[in-house]
């Protein structure tokens, strides 16, 4: 089960991670946007001050950033991403269809959400008559009847800002209330400075509270035909009508997918950011991060440099590492089991569900107990439940963090049948390790290896062809597989007729007769009991139903 590794992998295609994109495939760099579809600027219906697409819309950009990108090699995948996790030399990203996604680099270009104040009215008509932006919008309302709704301290620079545009200005102090009168936003009092620069420029100050945002007559002189300009709604039942009302909600980074890597954060004006450098440099050597998700207040011209410069700098990492795979005369190097396993058990908690496998319970049940050896045991589920049923069982992993956890489960069982080996499952086999982790010198009446499967490269074929040769006499051998990826994976089947496989990553599944083929074993020592495909019911990462079809392979030696 080999996955594809991209050179670098992109979350977002707004315009840090389309420039980003460009930058990385002009590179000559294998590279996969990941898009969960809902750029913050979507509510807009153009864009300003972004030279040579002034007045365009934000679709426009993004279409055009799309085709330039894919015209150098660039992938894209809509999916939402979930979590990443760190993997040694790369990363793993999990999309929300359970797909593994896995990258030399990470550019994170994912955006912000504006959270904006409950108030009614507000959120219906942002980025149409509630704006947040005056050089973004200022232009098109100049010399309109302009709002500016104050939600905190960090408003009064914008309240001082939107009098450069109209001399018809009113900012609103007074926070807000419900329907009931429940404070939705608290009222901010002016520093006296603030106060006199507004009052000096003619900028009116309503510290009544708003009650809600409605339609106001159409007697404005910048209102479009057929749309009526804002009736802001007060505490006191007057009503102030503006064209627009320029506010700011809080904002939230979409970096909570990162949460395992634990980057370095810092405090902004904005709220807490992950912290960059230049070139968007993180605290992870892999990771990178541009646009707003780490400068939440910058417009498109500022989010297309920081991701042009993320996806140079993402690149020279690249290059680097390249460079000192070849003073090392390899290529770039691939993540040792080992390393792989270790990691991803020392990093996580417990990761066995408490239940045995099904195939494995269901064969074991028609055995006599005796001695059974389980290769890739894990956290050891199936070696309990064997011990726990009479059988002297060996279970043998290559991360020791799994193998302690095992031991330390049957030592609070006291189950004295069950113990553990920690070491790379073809050395262990070979007698290849220290005197404390070998393998008790005997022939086993069960050998067992469930999903022996693995994201990195693994010599499967082998571990399973030396595994046969401690099956004892009239003992048997049981290999249970995924015959074909889960159905939230979204990968296609590699058939057996050369069929290809589809999306941005493809896995090759064995059929249980090409698993028996490729044991390679003797028919005259070997006798097949079950080579078939079962389904069993299952439950989906997102809590879905689903079925999943294992590929069983039980052979008795005679």
């Amino acid at each position: 089960m080999q996955h594809d590794t991209w050179d670098t992998i992109i979350i977002g295609a707004g315009p840090a991670g389309l420039a980003a994109a460009l930058m990385l495939g002009r590179a000559r760099r294998r590279t996969l946007v990941v898009d969960a579809g809902a750029p913050r600027n979507r509510f807009a219906e153009h864009m300003h001050g972004v030279v040579g697409f002034e007045g365009a819309t934000p679709e426009q950009l993004r279409a055009r950033g799309r085709a330039e990108a894919e015209e150098y090699g660039v992938e894209f995948l809509e999916a939402r991403v979930e979590r990443v996790r760190d993997e040694v030399h790369r990363l793993a990203v999990v999309v929300d269809d359970g797909r593994e996604l896995v990258g030399r680099t990470l550019v994170l270009a994912s955006g912000v959400t504006d959270e904006l104040p409950p108030v009614p009215g507000l959120a219906e008509r942002w980025g149409a008559r509630v704006l947040h932006c005056p050089y973004c919008h200022g232009w098109e309302v100049r010399d309109g009847r302009l709002g500016v709704f104050v939600t905190g301290p960090q408003s009064l620079h914008q309240a001082q800002l939107v009098r450069q545009w109209s001399e018809r200005v009113t900012v609103f102090a007074g926070g807000a209330i419900d329907a009931e009168g429940r404070e939705l936003v608290p009222p901010t009092p002016l520093p006296d400075d603030v106060a006199e620069r507004l009052r000096v420029r003619g900028v009116s100050v309503e510290t009544e509270a708003v009650r809600e945002l409605a339609e106001a007559g159409g007697t404005g002189e910048l209102e479009p035909p057929g749309e009526l300009g804002v009736a802001v709604r007060l505490r006191d039942g007057r009503e102030i009508a503006v064209d627009a009302i320029f506010t700011g909600g809080t904002l939230r980074p979409h970096d909570g997918m990162l949460a395992d890597l634990r980057l370095e954060r810092e405090t902004t004006p904005a709220g807490s950011v992950i912290k960059t450098g230049m070139g968007g440099v993180t605290s992870h050597p892999r990771v990178f991060a541009a646009g707003n998700v780490v400068a939440p207040h910058g417009n498109v011209p500022l989010s297309l440099g920081a991701g042009s410069m993320a996806g140079a700098i993402a690149n020279w990492q690249l290059v680097e590492d390249d460079t000192a795979a070849a003073l090392r005369g390899e290529e770039w190097p691939e993540v040792a089991p080992a390393d792989y396993w270790e990691h991803r058990y020392a990093t996580s908690g417990r990761m066995w569900s408490g239940r045995v496998n099904a195939v494995l319970a269901d064969v074991a049940a028609g055995l006599a107990p005796g001695t059974a050896l389980d290769l890739g045991c894990g956290e050891g589920g199936d070696v309990l439940w064997l011990a726990e049923r009479g059988w002297r069982a060996v279970g043998v992993d290559i991360s020791a963090t799994a193998v302690e956890r095992a031991r330390a489960e049957a030592k609070a069982r006291e189950l004295d049948g069950a113990t553990f080996v920690s070491g790379d499952l073809g050395e262990v086999l070979r007698g290849e390790v220290l005197p404390d982790e070998a393998l008790p010198d005997e022939a086993y009446s069960l050998v067992t290896a469930s999903f022996l499967h693995s994201p990195v490269a693994l010599a499967r074929g082998d571990i399973l062809r030396l595994a046969a040769e401690r099956v004892a006499r009239g003992g048997h051998l049981l290999v249970t597989t995924h015959a074909a990826p889960p159905p939230w994976s979204g990968h296609a089947q590699h058939a057996g007729d050369g069929a290809e496989a589809a999306g941005p990553t493809a896995h090759r599944f064995l059929t249980p007769e090409e698993e028996l083929a490729e044991l390679g074993l003797d028919e005259a020592e070997w006798e097949p009991i079950i080579v078939e495909s079962r389904s069993r019911e299952s439950v989906g990462p997102t809590g879905e139903p689903a079925t999943l079809d294992d590929g069983i392979v039980l052979v008795r030696r005679r």
